[in-house]
């Protein structure tokens, strides 16, 4: 029998599972709506339900050795989500108890981006590398970091919120309630932000005054930026510029052997790559210049959240 684990990405809207091997083999993949229900307890029974429904439809015979949960505000150390915004379920939810319920296996869970980290040391880009960062680009930016072959949670399971990071004061209004964050400039709504602030400041030419901010995706700039859209193309400039000083910061504080991007706004490209490698060497410190790559993940043609939960349940049983 095949042993496997169980890997889980909660969020906003939907979850997302997979049976993984060890060796990052995936038997099949399936997901469920988060957001039908605000009792938490018929949303982990409803997911036992399908995550069995699946095991069913394997034609090998598999033994479920664990369960790794990938959550925003997910803390490692208590097995909790706590305050997550984008979530029904308010305030401090004990998951990992809850789950234990339906599920009779070690059962852990920490954030969606450093469940990424993870997955990238174990089935990614960063196999061998002891000292790295992953940057998550999705409607957040989430940051998981990695130290000596090891994730950073700090005293209280919540270090490295890089996206929560002021780069201006008294800046743009940021969903956690303060202003001028990282991940408000640098994000899928950052970059929708970016551009309809340069469409109110100039006069370009641009094929994007045609859309309402709801029409308007991180896609369609892309699009745009490849077709010479100059407010498209200023967009992911600037983008790059405040994402490669955040990144100059994190590198005085760890060091760093690579910095992976990873997620939609990462999908871009060299839109994105570019202006940010190009900023990041200017902004760093002398003592780690043109020693630091920044990546693309390895996990990009895989679903890298899935891949991560797993990688993180695997690693705890090893231990």
């Amino acid at each position: 029998m095949n042993e496997v684990v169980v890997g889980i990405d909660i969020g906003g809207t939907f979850t997302k599972f997979g049976i993984v091997d060890r060796e990052g083999n995936v038997y099949g993949e399936s997901s469920i709506p988060t957001d039908f229900t605000d009792d938490v307890n018929l949303y982990v029974k409803d997911l036992h339900k399908a995550v069995m429904g699946l095991f069913d439809k394997v034609t090998q015979k598999l033994i479920l050795k664990g369960i790794g949960i990938g959550a925003p505000n997910g803390n490692y150390y208590k097995g909790t989500i706590e305050f997550a915004p984008n979530l029904r379920w308010k305030g401090i939810i004990p998951l990992v108890e809850i789950f234990k319920n339906h599920f009779h296996v070690p059962v852990v869970l920490t954030n969606d981006a450093n469940a990424a980290a993870i997955g990238e040391m174990i089935f990614g880009a960063a196999k061998g590398m002891k000292d790295f960062i992953v940057i998550t680009l999705g409607t957040g930016l989430g940051s998981g970091i990695v130290v000596n072959g090891e994730l950073v949670y700090g005293h209280d399971g919540f270090a490295g919120e890089l996206g929560h990071t002021i780069v201006k004061l008294n800046g743009r209004m940021c969903g956690c309630g303060r202003r001028g964050c990282l991940e408000t400039y640098v994000s899928a709504p950052g970059i929708k932000r970016t551009v309809f602030k340069l469409l109110s400041d100039t006069l370009y030419k641009s094929d994007l005054r045609r859309y309402s901010w709801d029409e308007l995706t991180p896609e369609m700039i892309s699009e745009a930026a490849n077709a010479g859209d100059p407010v498209a193309i200023e967009a992911f400039e600037y983008t790059g510029e405040i994402l490669a000083s955040k990144l100059a910061d994190a590198v005085a504080h760890t060091s760093p052997e690579a910095i992976f991007l990873l997620g939609g706004l990462a999908n871009a490209g060299d839109l994105i790559f570019i202006p940010t490698r190009k900023f990041f060497e200017e902004k760093l410190l002398a003592i780690y210049k043109n020693k630091v790559k920044i990546l693309p993940s390895g996990l990009a043609d895989k679903n890298a959240a899935v891949m991560g939960a797993s990688a993180l349940i695997w690693k705890e049983l090893e231990k």
